[in-house]
């Protein structure tokens, strides 16, 4: 810092020409700045100024070190216009990182609108149905399902909470009927995700009630939209959040399945690299999501009992009273 001082200093000094004037535009008083001066003459073992009682002249040296100076100042300025421009007009790579499903419906659709507003923002998705540690695969950010992070140099910040829920095809529905009883599920053929905890155990709440049943599964997958889809065909029933399978249950292509059970929920998490200034394509991609789940209002969509095809008509109707 003491460094820059007197190199601003100089370049003040020399420019108008008065000692007393340089540190006056430098918030310095005069002592101070003869201390500085002097510093600065003894590191270099050289006389940058010539002292007479009328003004001040640089010396040969003096003049040298001033161009020097002035060039460094003004790199370092252009250096800080740059960055300043960069945190205002995000550039460069955005590596975003989510489940296949997550990616298939809550990061795709939103690409279009977020690379028009930020056009020298290229994004890549890496859709994975597994964790990677952020720092060593040089990840922004990443959309994941659990609360905590090992890493101490990652911040986790909550997107939305979701139901886990069970739904079926009115297809498999009208062929083997809806069960009556969660213990019924013991027999049906289900549909399970392998990546989540004891898929094979299955633990419902009601009210007080807490009821536990063992189901077997005629299809496992590490992949949601496997399981979608074989659902949507009729195979069986499928357990998954209700961020996945949220749009057929509006459109009636699945109907959930003992709905009055609860499942444990699922929070959505964002997982980013702490750092003390955030990189303005990670902040605005962050933003985005976070505003645009709020307009959307998924943590009330995703956490609700009521059928989907209902909450639809209501919003409908409360938009047309507005208007």
């Amino acid at each position: 810092m003491d460094r820059w001082t007197e190199m601003e200093l100089l370049v003040q000094t020399a420019e108008l020409g008065s000692l007393s004037r340089a540190a006056e535009a430098l918030g310095l008083s005069n002592p101070a700045a003869s201390r500085h001066l002097v510093a600065l003459e003894e590191r270099l073992g050289a006389r940058l100024i010539q002292r007479s009682t009328r003004r001040l002249t640089l010396t040969e040296v003096g003049e040298n070190f001033y161009r020097s100076c002035k060039s460094v100042m003004a790199d370092l300025n252009d250096a800080e216009a740059t960055a300043s421009a960069t945190a205002l007009n995000p550039t460069g790579t955005l590596r975003v990182t989510a489940s296949l499903s997550f990616s298939v419906h809550h990061i795709a659709p939103l690409l279009r609108e977020y690379t028009n507003r930020y056009p020298n923002v290229t994004v890549h998705v890496e859709a994975a149905n597994r964790y990677y540690d952020l720092i060593d695969n040089n990840i922004d950010v990443a959309i994941r399902t659990r609360e905590y992070e090992n890493d101490s140099n990652i911040t986790i910040r909550r997107l939305a909470t979701t139901r886990r829920i069970l739904a079926a095809s009115p297809g498999y529905l009208n062929a083997f009927g809806m069960p009556r009883s969660v213990e019924e599920l013991e027999q049906r053929p289900m549909l399970l995700y392998t990546y989540s905890n004891n898929p094979n155990d299955l633990v419902f709440h009601r009210g007080g009630e807490t009821r536990s049943v063992k189901i077997k599964g005629l299809l496992e997958s590490n992949d949601g939209q496997v399981l979608r889809t074989a659902a949507l065909d009729g195979l069986g029933i499928v357990v998954q959040p209700k961020y996945i399978l949220y749009d057929d249950l509006v459109s009636g292509r699945l109907v959930s399945v003992l709905d009055e059970w609860n499942l444990p929920q699922l929070s959505i998490n964002l997982a980013f690299q702490s750092r003390r200034h955030m990189s303005a394509k990670v902040r605005t991609f962050i933003d985005f999501l976070v505003v645009h789940f709020e307009q959307m209002n998924y943590d009330r969509k995703w956490t609700s009992f009521d059928h989907p095809m209902t909450e639809r008509l209501a919003t409908a109707e409360a938009e047309t009273t507005t208007q």
